[in-house]
This record gives C-alpha cells, sequence and structure tokens, in this order.
C-alpha cells in the first residue's frame, strides 16, 4: 500500500536525496548547490536548493540561518515565477515560526504557503501546509479546530499512498488522544505510525512514533520497556542530527523517569533538554522540560515557595506563547505538588 518514504522538501537536482540523510550531508549538498545555481543564474536551482538548506539548518537548530536561507529561497522562487516553491520556501517559514514560539506568525505564513501552493496547483506543498497549520493548532491544544483536518489529512496521505505523511497524521491524531486521556486510541495509532515508518524506511517518523509509545506506556507504569524505546529513538536522531527532535526525546526521557519516581535522574534529563533547548533557541521545548525540572525538585525538597513562583512564571510564559494545553499541565502541577500560585 505504502512505497518508499520520500522527501518532498528535497527538490531539483537534489531529489535524490533519502529522507534519512544525515543533516550536513543535506546541507553541504545543499549549500554547494545553491552556490552553482546562484553563479549560473538558475533561479528555480536555487529556490530548490535555498529550501533544502533551510530545513537543514532548522532541524539542526540553527534558526537565524534558517531565516535567511527560506527568505533566500522565496526570493529566487519569485524570480523564477515558480508559484510551487514560493510555497515551499513560505511552509519552511512557517515551520521554523512555529518551532521559535511564534505560533501566529506561523499560521500566517502557512496560510500563506497553502495558497500559493494551490494557485500553483502543487498538492504536496498544499498538504504539508494544512498540516502544518493542523499541527499549530494541535500543539495551542484546541483540538476541537484542527482534528478533523488532521482526519481529512490522514485520509489522503492513505488515499495516495504516501507513507510520511500519514506517519505525520497518525501521531498528531494519537497525541490528541494521548492528551484526552484515550490511551489505548493513542497507543494503537502510534504502534501502526512506527510499522509504517519502518516498512517505508522512514527513520525520522518512526523516532517520533517511538516517543510516542514510549509516552504512554510509561502512563501504563512501563518504565523499563518505554526507556528502551526511547534508546532507539534517541540513536535514530543521533545518526540524523536531528538536534530538535532529540531535545524532545532527552526531555520525555525525564517524564518517564519522573513517573517512575526516580526524581534525581530525572532531574538530569530535564537540565540538558532545557539547555538544548536554550541552544536552538525553542520556546515551547524549553518550558515543558523546565516544568520538567521544576516537579523534579519540588519532589526532592525544593522549598515550596520557590516551586510556585516557578509555575507561575511558567503559566505566563506558555499563555504568552498561546500553549493552552501546556498552561493546563502547569495547573495540573500545581495540584500535584500542592502548591498555591505566588499571586
Amino acid at each position: 500500500m505504502y512505497g518508499k518514504a520520500f522527501a518532498p522538501e528535497y527538490r531539483g537536482s537534489l531529489g535524490n536525496l533519502s529522507v534519512n540523510a544525515s543533516l550536513e550531508e543535506v546541507l553541504a549538498k545543499a549549500l554547494e548547490r545553491r552556490r552553482e545555481a546562484e553563479a549560473a543564474g538558475t533561479a528555480p536551482e536555487s529556490a530548490h536548493a535555498g529550501l533544502a538548506a533551510a530545513e537543514a539548518y532548522r532541524r539542526l537548530g540553527r534558526t537565524e540561518e534558517a531565516e535567511a536561507a527560506w527568505k533566500a529561497s522565496y526570493r529566487a522562487a519569485r524570480e523564477a515565477g515558480d508559484l510551487g516553491a514560493m510555497a515551499w520556501a513560505v511552509w519552511s517559514g512557517g515551520t521554523l515560526a512555529r518551532q521559535r514560539g511564534a505560533l501566529a506568525l506561523a499560521r500566517r505564513r502557512l496560510s500563506l504557503a497553502a495558497e500559493l501552493a494551490e494557485r500553483g496547483g502543487d498538492i504536496v506543498a498544499r498538504g504539508y501546509s494544512l498540516a502544518g497549520l493542523a499541527e499549530t493548532g494541535r500543539i495551542q491544544g484546541d483540538y476541537q479546530a484542527v482534528g478533523e483536518l488532521h482526519e481529512k489529512l490522514l485520509a489522503e496521505a492513505r488515499r495516495r499512498g504516501e507513507a510520511r505523511h500519514t506517519v505525520w497524521a497518525l501521531e498528531g491524531i494519537a497525541q490528541m488522544h494521548r492528551n484526552t486521556g484515550a490511551y489505548d486510541k493513542a497507543l494503537a495509532m502510534f504502534e501502526e505510525a512506527a510499522e509504517i515508518a519502518d516498512r517505508a524506511d522512514d527513520a525520522r517518523g518512526r523516532a517520533w512514533a517511538l516517543r510516542g509509545i514510549a509516552d504512554v506506556l510509561s502512563l501504563r507504569g512501563e518504565t523499563d520497556r518505554a526507556l528502551g524505546l526511547l534508546a532507539g529513538a534517541e540513536a535514530i536522531c543521533s545518526r540524523m542530527r536531528l538536534v530538535s527532535a532529540l531535545a524532545y526525546n532527552h526531555k520525555m526521557r525525564g517524564n518517564v523517569l519522573f513517573r517512575a519516581g526516580r526524581y534525581a535522574e530525572a532531574e538530569d534529563c530535564y537540565s540538558g533538554a532545557l539547555e538544548e533547548f536554550r541552544a536552538m533557541g525553542e520556546p515551547r521545548g524549553e518550558a515543558l522540560a523546565r516544568l520538567g525540572w521544576v516537579k523534579a525538585r519540588a519532589r526532592l525538597g525544593r522549598d515550596r515557595a520557590e516551586t510556585a513562583a516557578d509555575l507561575d512564571a511558567l503559566h505566563r510564559a506558555l499563555g504568552s506563547l498561546g500553549l493552552q494545553h501546556a498552561r493546563e499541565m502547569v495547573d495540573k502541577a500545581r495540584a500535584e505538588l500542592g502548591v498555591l500560585t505566588v499571586g
């Protein structure tokens, strides 16, 4: 039913790059090809190479370079009059904005990308842009608004046999089920995503699915199995240099250890993840890692007033990012730890 996974963001002469290529390899080839295209005055190829460079920079956590790269890709695509390439560039910019915590900007860019893709007849770019909008709504906790879109995109991906997008949609819906307490549904969908990703040789998709499976299993007390799955996911992320995904795996390892009552180990994991997120300028991950760190420190006997002050600050920070579900996590932490707001 599903063919081998491919990366449509690798376009033009870079279209033969594997979805599993290391990001350093992608970046080196993209920059070399962009230099050649610019020297030859070939705007379409310059746009394609710039997109690949932008995505490699983004996934490596080099956000300032990613911002410059996607904008350069867009300018080259506009020069070439290629609406599809313009859409891909803006999609990259929207994805980057979401990664940096600018969710309103992400929605604007991704909406524009979807419009450009539709005008240019690029079905895949439109699908990725709509998926980006769905994911932005999901991480904000607006499940009612984006749940139907996730389901629609899943059906379209299944119909076209697009393994990578099917895996993405399954993981997104599974995450919503997990967050609303439907653990059996979440586990089944994460496991299906992992199976499809494995058959399609989509290492990145499999790593995210393993993380989701580990999360649900740890909620059921299966700590050792969860840690083993995370080790597999982390190996994939390290090999491909998926910096952001690796940091989220480290944070999840902290979650698993915390649930098992291994608070000192959890604190170490959260501290490491916190530094990783700070280094790449990813405020959502940073706030979630700090929440875990505060909870672990509280369990280790930290002063209650300091814990309350930190939770208040996190509640404000997550609110400024528009992350409703994450703010609810802070409220839950207050109840779990028995601390009140500072005022």
